[in-house]
């Protein structure tokens, strides 16, 4: 139901090449998902009823409790020693539905913490450009802003923290601002824009941000993403750097590798700021969202099953 949903409209064939079932299987789970009116067939493909939507977010919990989700986040919280660790069941680097769920779950506890006048700080990045189509509009108005917490970064526009912090504002129904300079600005430069009023304006609304969001990242991933020279890269990662956070390189155990210059939110504003989600999904960011979790303890880490087992795995 939940591949459907996700999918939908989706026909017979792609959804058993979708969760790797034969057709006979998929045709009989189906025929029993219609006759419980929790599916409806249309030429273009099937979709979920209102009654089916319903049932999924009713079965989420349990769903996770039956295949020993809810243990493993306890394990994780207690192990790493941190305030709040969301797991999705799957693996978000093999099944697009585990990766847009992801997405839902990390925009349904933004969601819960916004508050009056807060400041809502975004990171760009693949993950985030996921969160980002997986946002819900606001219950209720309320005046609130998002600005991305860091300059840009590489070229895709897509991923960049500007184009997903508008289109976060736009679903959530609330106002947004613009960084518009690079992240690599250096103090030079950066001290020759910030006499423009509407970048001083936004570098000041990072300074009072509220609730970050971000996506945990490898230390080699975005040390490529900055064009790095390949020494520079060689000796990140010879020296155990596995985590890049704002800029900063750490080893597994936290320690601090290298600083990069950038331009956004700075270590200290990140373990100050009130709430802090974390999201990052794949075995491959295990290490990363260890490293991440000994900078803060009060932070939600949202990820995926695969990385959970990874990083019970590595500890």
């Amino acid at each position: 139901m939940r591949t459907i949903y996700y999918h939908q409209p989706i026909g017979r064939r792609a959804l058993a090449n979708e969760l790797d079932f034969g057709e006979r299987i998929v045709r009989n789970e189906v025929n029993l998902l219609k006759k419980q009116e929790l599916l409806e067939i249309q030429l273009n493909g099937m979709y979920l009823t209102e009654n089916g939507k319903n049932l999924i977010n009713n079965l989420y919990d349990l769903n996770n409790k039956l295949k020993g989700i809810i243990e493993l986040q306890e394990k994780l919280e207690t192990t790493l020693g941190i305030k709040k660790m969301i797991i999705v069941p799957g693996n978000s680097t093999e099944s697009e539905s585990t990766l847009k769920e992801m997405g839902k779950i990390t925009s349904r506890n933004i969601i819960d913490k916004i508050q009056p006048n807060d400041i809502v700080g975004i990171t760009g990045g693949s993950t985030m450009a996921n969160v980002a189509d997986q946002m819900q509009k606001l219950d209720k108005a309320l005046d609130v802003l998002v600005i991305p917490a860091r300059g840009g970064i590489g070229s895709d526009l897509e991923t960049q923290a500007n184009a997903i912090a508008a289109k976060i504002a736009h679903k959530l129904g609330v106002k947004y601002k613009l960084l518009n300079i690079p992240d690599s600005l250096g103090k030079e430069a950066l001290e020759v824009v910030m006499k423009n009023d509407e970048i001083k304006e936004s570098v000041d609304a990072v300074n009072n941000i509220n609730i970050l969001v971000f996506g945990i990242g490898r230390a080699d991933t975005m040390a490529n993403r900055r064009k790095l020279p390949i020494e520079k890269i060689d000796s990140l990662l010879d020296s155990g750097a596995v985590a890049e956070a704002f800029g900063h390189y750490f080893d597994i155990n936290g320690n601090e590798i290298w600083e990069y210059e950038t331009i956004g939110i700075s270590i200290d504003k990140y373990k100050n700021t009130r709430d802090v989600f974390g999201v990052a999904g794949g075995a491959e960011k295990a290490e990363a969202i260890i490293a991440i979790s000994s900078l803060r303890k009060d932070i939600t880490i949202i990820t995926d099953e695969s990385a959970a087992k990874k990083i019970l795995e590595l500890i």
